[in-house]
């Protein structure tokens, strides 16, 4: 990560990843919609033109019959009428492919933008938020949510585009012919209100409360695959499957719910459509008995009206499918509509963003790289994490932070580095700060692409550069095709000691004003514990770093030191110098000297 931040005080993160109203989805589509708004126009002129040539079907099939019960019709007539039909069937499906072909085109192309911007939100936001609300939730809404309104589009797209202009244009060929049969539509206009009214106050809460129960499988699933060594180490194998067992089998009763109103809602489509058409046969036989109407305008209005039929139920049924796609597009826009940190909405810093920029830039200028005022931090809001910090680093030192498990060091790091804001007090850091920690992840692609991911502008010589700054460049006599080598998933394995090291690299590379080592060396193994050390040692060269220290030989070589106990300051100073003072840090060399020398032995 790359920012300038100056974070204050009283920006406490939401208990999880916020959920968007309808309306915000609604303003947020219309948004993203701007680019496609001519095309959307021409998707409901063809639409509509297509949607007429429906009408051709029923109208000449009443003349016909008019003319039959009058006796004047003709073998030429009717091969004229056929022959309109056919044209009129051709032009139909012609609009009706090329109306679903451009409303398809811009229905992706948007889905494609939500995205975009879902994934790039996504990774802007601080991780202890992401953390808080479970990393499932970010993960079932770029996938379980983004396919929900991908599946969707065979029945969304011809929803709005075909099926909305049919009903306008049949139910405007209804009226033409008489206002009476218009008017039969009021019959089933109340079971239509009444079964949507019904539905959708019962089926949002269930299709959201079955989207959460998905996020919960979602999170129950990453825990066991993050934890298999823990599972694996302690055999809670029985109890991970478990886990995951309850949390499916929610998910089922809340998917069986959902299926039930959507039965439910299917049957009173169906008294709808028994409704409709017994009301405009009725009409159609009192308007022919009292002369108001011919058999042939009937037949074509009942035609219409079967016509009508499909279209409807089809435009309901949809709604089904709209309260899906609407939880779903809620859950999205929620994560794109989450401000970000450090935009001043009281979520923590993100890169390129500023609170008070000239803050940093003030500090640098006077020879500071850091500043912590009077922080204090608690992940819970009740027990302190940090309590009481100051701390200042000079532009181009090394401050090492020390203490037992449980001392607070990481979490001192995550908040100098923005990734946790604090609940009081500032903090303020160069625009370039970078955070490199032990769990470093190696994604796939080439091992060039690896090394530049925070330095696009890299040559193959700066590359080389940070290879052998970091004691890395023999690595590419063991790779099959050096820099072009595929690692990561599917790709060449790298050891832990080589993706530490590689990511040492990549801190070079940056080139940031900050560097921030979170044990970024603990994982390789006492084996290679002396050459990581020394790779370090030469990235941070010339550089301001905050070193949390795993092996207290990387506390020595620092600058400064502070020993964290509990989560505040209580000792400060260079290593001889703590040593002499026979306190904290004194009994943590001793005790780690002795651990040394019993492993050694």
């Amino acid at each position: 990560m790359t920012h300038e931040h100056t974070t204050a005080s009283g920006n406490t993160p939401s208990a999880g990843l916020q959920v968007a109203t309808g309306r915000t989805s609604l303003a947020h589509v219309w948004r993203i919609s701007r680019g496609h708004r001519w095309g959307l126009l021409v998707v409901c002129v063809l639409g509509i033109a297509a949607a007429s040539a429906g009408l051709i079907l029923p109208i000449a099939v009443g003349r016909l019959v008019d003319s039959v019960q009058s006796g004047t019709a003709t073998a030429p007539e009717l091969l004229w009428t056929l022959a309109v039909l056919v044209i009129a069937a051709i032009a139909g499906a012609a609009g009706t492919a090329l109306t679903m072909v451009l409303a398809a085109r811009a229905y992706h192309a948007m889905l494609a933008q939500l995205r975009e911007e879902l994934v790039a939100q996504g990774m802007a936001l601080p991780q202890g938020l992401v953390e808080q609300a479970g990393t499932g939730d970010l993960v079932s809404r770029s996938s379980d949510d983004v396919a929900q309104i991908a599946d969707a589009a065979p029945q969304i797209i011809p929803a709005f585009t075909m099926t909305g202009f049919t009903i306008a244009v049949t139910l405007a060929g209804m009226t033409a012919l008489d206002w009476w049969y218009g008017l039969t539509l009021v019959v089933v206009l109340p079971v239509y209100v009444l079964t949507i009214r019904w539905y959708l106050s019962t089926a949002p809460g269930i299709y959201a409360a079955e989207r959460a129960a998905m996020t919960g499988r979602a999170q129950q699933l990453i825990e066991s695959q993050r934890g298999a060594d823990t599972v694996t180490g302690y055999g809670l194998g029985r109890h991970r499957h478990e886990r995951v067992l309850e949390a499916s089998w929610s998910v089922v009763t809340h998917s069986l719910r959902a299926r039930t109103v959507q039965n439910m809602f299917f049957g009173r489509l169906n008294l709808a459509e028994y409704l409709g058409l017994a009301a405009i046969l009725a009409v159609g036989f009192w308007l022919i008995e009292a002369g108001l109407s011919t058999v042939g305008a009937a037949t074509a209005a009942v035609l219409l009206f079967l016509r009508l039929f499909g279209p409807i139920n089809q435009l309901l049924f949809v709604v089904d499918v709209l309260q899906s796609v609407g939880a779903s597009l809620n859950r999205i826009v929620g994560v794109i509509a989450t401000p970000a940190a450090g935009d001043g909405s009281g979520t923590g810093p993100v890169p390129g963003d500023r609170t008070d920029p000239e803050a940093a830039a003030g500090s640098a200028a006077h020879g500071t790289a850091v500043t912590v005022e009077s922080v204090d931090f608690s992940y819970d809001g009740d027990r302190p994490a940090l309590t009481g910090i100051d701390l200042t680093i000079p532009v181009a030192h090394r401050v090492a932070v020390v203490g037992a498990s449980g001392a607070g060091k990481t979490t001192l790091g995550a908040v100098i580095a923005g990734i946790h804001s604090p609940d009081s007090g500032r903090v303020t850091v160069p625009a370039r700060t970078v955070v490199v920690t032990q769990e470093v992840h190696v994604f796939s692609g080439t091992l060039r692409e690896n090394l530049t991911l925070a330095a696009p502008e890299a040559t193959d010589d700066d590359i080389l550069a940070a290879l052998h700054v970091t004691r890395s460049a023999h690595l590419l006599d063991d790779l099959p095709d050096g820099l072009d080598t595929a690692v990561g998933a599917g790709g060449h394995d790298l050891t832990a000691a080589v993706s530490q090291q590689l990511a040492l690299a990549r801190l070079v590379l940056a080139d940031p004003d900050l560097a921030i080592l979170d044990e970024a060396t603990a994982e390789a193994g006492s084996s290679h514990a002396g050459l990581l050390d020394r790779a370090a040692d030469a990235a941070l060269r010339g550089r301001s770093a905050v070193v949390i220290a795993h092996r207290l030989t990387q506390a020595a070589a620092c600058d400064r030191i502070i020993v964290l106990d509990d989560g505040r300051i209580v000792e400060e100073g260079g290593h001889d110098e703590l040593i002499r003072a026979d306190g904290l840090y004194a009994q943590l060399w001793s005790s780690w000297a002795r651990g040394r020398a019993s492993g050694a032995g």
